[in-house]
This record gives structure tokens, sequence and C-alpha cells, in this order.
């Protein structure tokens, strides 16, 4: 993320609540990143690991960091950064951006 001229702010960030994996800053965008690892393909994809339960912690997660920095944010983003990982270690990284 950081190679794509991102800026990150935090990670592993927690709270009584849960973590948020990566807070980071694209343009004038704040973006919450959940990273999802798999290894196989057995339960299916990784992104498919990201249900709407997921994505309402994270909202929740996220209002509790912004409402501790004091700022508002014009635009406030959630991605997933897939990382699949087979039995050959093979790495496959694939970036959804805007999935919430």
């Amino acid at each position: 993320l950081v190679g794509l001229g991102w800026a990150l702010v935090q990670r592993n960030w927690r709270c009584r609540y849960g973590e948020l994996d990566v807070i980071a800053i694209d343009g004038d965008a704040l973006v919450v990143v959940e990273v999802k690892t798999r290894t196989g393909s057995l339960y299916g994809d990784v992104a498919e690991a990201v249900t709407v339960a997921k994505y309402q912690r994270m909202r929740r997660l996220a209002g509790v960091w912004l409402r501790e920095q004091g700022r508002r944010w014009p635009v406030v983003r959630f991605d997933v950064v897939a990382v699949q990982l087979d039995s050959k270690d093979s790495v496959s990284i694939s970036h959804l951006r805007g999935v919430f």
C-alpha cells in the first residue's frame, strides 16, 4: 500500500471492541483495510471471509477510531487485501477497493 503512494497511519489498532488491521490515507480518503490470509481454497476465496458482520464490526471500530482522532474525513473507504497462500509457497495478493 505504501508502494501505491499511501500514507500508513496505524497498524493493528485495538480497542475493547476489536482490531483494525490497517488505517491509511489514499489521497483525500481515509482507508480502513481488512487483511485476510488463507492457505488453500477449501473454504472459498479469501474475500468471501469478509461477511456483513465483519463489515459492521469494521464500521463500528472505524467510528471509535475516528472519534478518538477528533478530525473529520471527507471520504472514509473500506478495502480488503486478500493474501492467498498455496501449497507450493506461492503467494497471490489482491486488493479490493471500496468493498463496503
